[in-house]
């Protein structure tokens, strides 16, 4: 039996996995290792401390991320697979220029999962064309299986169901 994922799941899942809190912590971990207990705001400088709770709760609610003690908090099996995906498509992004060639890292990965999102939920959004061959599918084949995998693995993060067996 395959999963199921609904429009409104990829979407909800889209909009967590993008979110720049949620990318900052996850990739701050995957590059530097454990954060220690009580040095996540200083860590992330950048975020607000709403920002930080918001995106370690969300993170540790979705198992992305666990407490381990002497340690801090580190990535989970499924938070470093997260950290990969967030590197393809950062990579994919670079290579293409895109949104310009150069910005911040969470800017590429919000942007190439704002591109991906359309054929996720089967919806068109009115969205700027990216420059060159971006918009070709096979351009974006690659991310957009990966994130698919993901998402089938993640069932928690994608709110996927199980399709009801056939009598």
């Amino acid at each position: 039996m395959s999963t199921v994922i609904t429009s409104a799941g990829a979407l909800r899942a889209v909009q967590l996995l993008a979110s720049r809190p949620l990318v900052r912590l996850v990739t701050e971990i995957d590059d530097n290792g454990p954060i220690p207990p009580r040095r996540l705001a200083a860590t992330l400088p950048d975020l607000s401390t709403h920002q930080v709770r918001t995106a370690s709760e969300t993170a540790r609610a979705h198992g992305l991320i666990q407490i381990v003690p002497g340690a801090g908090l580190e990535l989970t099996r499924t938070g470093r697979e997260l950290a990969d995906l967030y590197d393809e498509m950062a990579r994919w992004a670079r290579r293409h220029g895109i949104p310009a060639p150069v910005c911040e890292f969470s800017s590429r990965i919000r942007y190439v999962f704002g591109l991906l999102a359309p054929s996720l939920t089967g919806e068109r959004v009115d969205s700027p064309t990216p420059p060159g061959d971006v918009e070709d599918e096979a351009g974006l084949a690659r991310p957009q299986r990966l994130l698919l995998q993901w998402l089938a693995d993640n069932p928690q993060v994608a709110g996927v169901s199980e399709p009801e067996p056939v009598a």
